[in-house]
C-alpha cells in the first residue's frame, strides 16, 4: 500500500487499520464524504481508499516451481465472476491464478472487491496468449483439465480412478459460452461437474469451487 484516504467515521471505525498503515510508514490522509465517493467505484462507500501496487506478477514467477494446482481462467468477461473464483482458487489452497486470452482485467473494481482480497495473496498473472499460458502450466508439469458441461466423463469418475491427485491446471470458461472447442481439443482432459438434481448447469464460480476443492482433496489425501 502506498498511501491510504480515509473519511473521519472510517477512521474512527478503523483505527487498529489506520495505526497499522501508520506505523508502516503509509501516508494517510483525512478526506470529506464526498471526495471518498469520487474516489470510490462503489455506491455506498465505505470512507477508505488505498493506492496499491499493480497485483499482476510474470507468468513465470506465478508458476512456481513444485505447483500442484492453478486455475486458468479464459475470456471470461464477467469481473464479478473472475474475483469469486480468484477467491475460490485461495480457499482452496491453489498456487496461481492465471487470467488468459480476452479474460477481464484483475484489476478491475468488481473483479477486486468479489475477491475479498484474495488477489493479494497468492499469485495473479495475465497473459493475452492464451496458448502461451497453457504451454507454461504442461511445463510446469501440470495436466490441463477443461471443466465443461458437455464433457463425456465427470468428475467423480475421474476422482476415484486418481486422476485429480496429479499436479493440475483446470481451465475455466464464461458462464455464458463456456470454453470454445478448439480450447477443450487441445486441452489434456475434459470433465464436467455431475448434476443429479433438476438445475440445468452451475454458474462458473460454483462449478470452479467444485473442481478446485476436489483436486486439492485428492492431492492432499
Amino acid at each position: 500500500m502506498h498511501e491510504l484516504f480515509v473519511t473521519a467515521d472510517a477512521a474512527t471505525r478503523n483505527r487498529s487499520l489506520v495505526h497499522a498503515a501508520v506505523d508502516a510508514g503509509v501516508p494517510v490522509s483525512t478526506v470529506t464524504d464526498k471526495a471518498a465517493a469520487g474516489l470510490s467505484e462503489t455506491v455506498t462507500p465505505q470512507g477508505l481508499v488505498a493506492v496499491c501496487s499493480l497485483v499482476d506478477v510474470p507468468l513465470s514467477a506465478a508458476l512456481a516451481p513444485g505447483a500442484r494446482l492453478v486455475a486458468v481462467l479464459h475470456g471470461v468477461a464477467d469481473p464479478g465472476n473472475a474475483g469469486t473464483v480468484v477467491r475460490v482458487a485461495d480457499a482452496a489452497g491453489a498456487d496461481a491464478v492465471i487470467f488468459a486470452g480476452d479474460t477481464v482485467d484483475p484489476h478491475n473494481g468488481k473483479c477486486v472487491r468479489a475477491s475479498t482480497g484474495s488477489v493479494f495473496h497468492l499469485p495473479i498473472a495475465r497473459v493475452r496468449d492464451a496458448g502461451e499460458a497453457f504451454a507454461a502450466c504442461r511445463a510446469a508439469g501440470l495436466r490441463l483439465v477443461a471443466a465443461d458441461g458437455y464433457a463425456p466423463e465427470d468428475l467423480v469418475t475421474a476422482d476415484l480412478r486418481g486422476d485429480l491427485a496429479v499436479p493440475t491446471g483446470w481451465v475455466f470458461g464464461s458462464e455464458a459460452h463456456g470454453l470454445p472447442d478448439e480450447v477443450v481439443a487441445g486441452l489434456d482432459a475434459s470433465l464436467k461437474v455431475p448434476i443429479y438434481g433438476g438445475a440445468e448447469s452451475l454458474n462458473l464460480a460454483t462449478a470452479a469451487a467444485v473442481c478446485l476443492y476436489a483436486s486439492a482433496r485428492a492431492q492432499r489425501a
